[in-house]
């Protein structure tokens, strides 16, 4: 179904996505791609509140099981979308921050969002005082809606996006710091590299007119990646992070890092340095 806010934004968007690629950059090329992905983009973070708003109706209701299985299916959307989500510094740290931000860890009273429910899910097994934090989340991922539907994203975000989100998945979350309650992993590490994948599919065509082989070599390594973690799917979604070896990790590490290398060049290549 096509989200009503397309009907409402497109035209406008046209207009200030010719303005803003053509002040980041000197291919026109890159107009199209941006008004497309802003149309992804308001999709998504329209299913992340519909999904939040499930997520956090079962944590008010007390429904611990509930919650749990709504948790990772509800992340996919914020994940996938981070590049342009994080541009909120505000509502990045209220929604998707870690415990190691805060001074006090889980006990700081500032820690919210995703991870301090949780948190209370897994670790404590319990949804005692989390109805402030369930109701923050809720209001915070509307507010992201809001700012998103009226972001003109710039080009240079969106490009280099696509190599942020495999870099954080290699850098820092391969070692299962993000979901390390959950240990719900490897939906994040999939979301992140549907969210990439995006965008370079949006990229295609100026891509394979310019850097065909490039593009190849890409393809071919976002299988490689895809092919690995399908290894670790189970039903709608994946099997546990800890369920992986260390070596199963460092098989993953490799390609994901090789990835990130080649998607950072994409920059270069849009005159967006």
């Amino acid at each position: 179904m096509t989200h009503p806010f397309k009907r409402l934004v497109l035209p406008a968007l046209l207009a200030s996505f010719a303005v803003h690629a053509n002040a980041a950059s000197d291919s026109a090329a890159l107009v199209q791609p941006m008004t497309e992905y802003k149309l992804y983009v308001i999709d998504e973070v329209h299913e992340l509140v519909n999904d939040t708003r499930a997520f956090t109706q079962a944590v008010e209701n007390g429904d611990i099981a509930k919650a749990k299985s709504l948790y990772a299916p509800a992340r996919i959307h914020y994940e996938r979308i981070e590049p342009v989500a994080e541009l909120f510094a505000d509502l990045d740290a209220s929604m998707d921050a870690r415990e190691d931000d805060y001074e006090k860890g889980v006990n700081d009273p500032n820690f919210s969002g995703f991870h301090r429910i949780e948190y209370a899910l897994w670790a404590q097994n319990s949804t005692q005082g989390m109805d402030k934090f369930a109701q923050q989340l809720m209001s915070d991922t509307q507010e992201l809606e809001s700012r998103l539907t009226n972001l003109a994203f710039p080009p240079s975000n969106v490009v280099d996006g696509s190599a942020a989100l495999i870099e954080e998945v290699a850098a820092t979350k391969i070692s299962g710091e993000e979901d390390r309650y959950s240990h719900t992993d490897l939906w994040d590490f999939q979301a992140n590299i549907d969210g990439a994948k995006k965008i370079v599919d949006l990229l295609r065509e100026p891509l394979q007119a310019e850097h065909a082989q490039f593009l190849a070599k890409i393809d071919r390594n976002f299988q490689r990646v895809d092919t690995i973690l399908a290894k670790y799917r189970e039903g709608d979604g994946f099997q546990s992070y800890e369920a992986l070896s260390t070596q199963d990790r460092k098989a993953l590490q490799g390609p994901i890092t090789v990835l990130a290398e080649e998607l950072s060049q994409m920059r270069g290549m849009f005159g967006l340095n």
